[in-house]
């Protein structure tokens, strides 16, 4: 299977002159547009001919009883060690292979309950040819992912994963781009069925990905709330000045630390209700100040917004942007107070969040 990679950046390998360079901006645009196009036209081309040996693939890695072991030599060898990180961080345990590595001793890495990805364009790239038939004896399997089946490492595979033959997006047609694009978006997608066959959730995921942004977006409510010790708690039946000078907590400990709002809990200790800043502000803006000795019940939110434990620091973004709100309490199973996201928060673990903007714009 062939598909045309170029137009006006067509190649022609054999003269020694080259191809001329793009001189002004717009042909220099028009280049970059073109190759991004060939190699994206290769991925889809690739997508519409994939067959059941790619779900084949997907499933042994899916049943793999050990580690998914990838070998590649050169760009696919590059390619493949970008795949080990997909298979690791999507629930697959995965380890890169040097093929060159490997006939030096490192052979011994492979387990009977292993299975290995062998990647190689041509099939034939002979530090993998060399070393396939022992990954095939040795393994659970060997998945060859490569141009066509007509070529050694196919034949000596156990599943193959034929993903066409293009032409290279590369203006002399020589370097790998479009087939290395192709091979890296058709692992992934058979990396990414093997997850999904494995039931691996947003929370596994999660666990393998604490840090940057990423991280943040994985976190839970109880990562980020500010802990109930710290939070403003205080009984609906007491009233607004006793509420907003005692700030008692829930467990009797006086906070030190300001947040915008009142957690206001019932005599068992149960979200009642919400008095925020905002409510203060325009009982003060009405110049009603004998509101202040009234119960603060007669003010606050009864059916305010709550968050159970556990839930992911995104859900908790969705449910103040959509309710357009600057804090939210975190409750127990029981309905009982156990701490509070504050906006502030969340925005200073936001790269560029735009539900926290949505929420702060109001």
């Amino acid at each position: 299977m062939s598909v045309p990679a170029r137009s006006a950046v067509s190649s022609n390998a054999d003269s020694k002159v080259g191809i001329a360079a793009p001189t002004t901006m717009l042909e220099r645009l028009r280049w970059l547009r073109q190759i991004v196009s060939a190699e994206g036209n290769a991925i889809l081309a690739a997508a519409s001919t994939l067959s059941a040996d790619a779900v084949r693939a997907a499933e042994m890695t899916a049943n793999c009883e050990g580690s998914v072991l990838v070998t590649g030599v050169g760009k696919a060898g590059l390619v493949g060690q970008k795949l080990v990180a997909t298979l690791a961080s999507t629930g697959t345990p995965a380890h890169f292979l040097h093929p060159a590595e490997a006939i030096h001793g490192d052979l011994g890495r492979v387990r009977s309950n292993d299975i290995v990805w062998a990647l190689s364009n041509s099939g034939r790239s002979e530090e993998v040819v060399r070393i396939a038939d022992h990954l095939a004896e040795n393994s659970a399997g060997l998945i060859a992912i490569t141009a066509s089946d007509d070529n050694p490492l196919a034949v000596a595979a156990d599943c193959v994963v034929s993903i066409g033959r293009y032409d290279e997006a590369c203006p002399n047609g020589l370097a790998p781009t479009t087939s290395t694009a192709v091979m890296m978006a058709v692992g992934d997608a058979v990396a990414m069925l093997a997850s999904s066959l494995r039931n691996f959730t947003s929370q596994d995921f999660a666990r393998f990905h604490p840090g940057g942004s990423l991280g943040r977006k994985l976190a839970t409510v109880n990562q980020i709330m500010r802990p109930i010790g710290s939070c403003r708690v205080a009984s609906k039946d007491a009233t607004i000045r006793e509420a907003m000078i005692a700030k008692p907590s829930v467990d009797g400990v006086t906070s030190g630390r300001r947040t915008g709002a009142i957690m206001l809990i019932d005599r068992d200790g149960r979200m009642a209700g919400i008095f925020t800043d905002s409510d203060l502000a325009r009982l003060l803006q009405c110049r009603d100040e004998a509101s202040l000795d009234q119960p603060i019940s007669t003010r606050m939110t009864t059916q305010a917004a709550t968050i159970e434990s556990g839930s992911m620091l995104r859900e908790a973004m969705a449910v103040m942007s959509h309710r357009r709100i600057s804090e939210l309490p975190v409750i127990d199973k029981d309905s009982r107070p156990i701490g509070l996201i504050d906006i502030t928060d969340v925005v200073s673990l936001s790269d560029s969040s735009s539900d926290a903007v949505k929420i702060i714009k109001f």
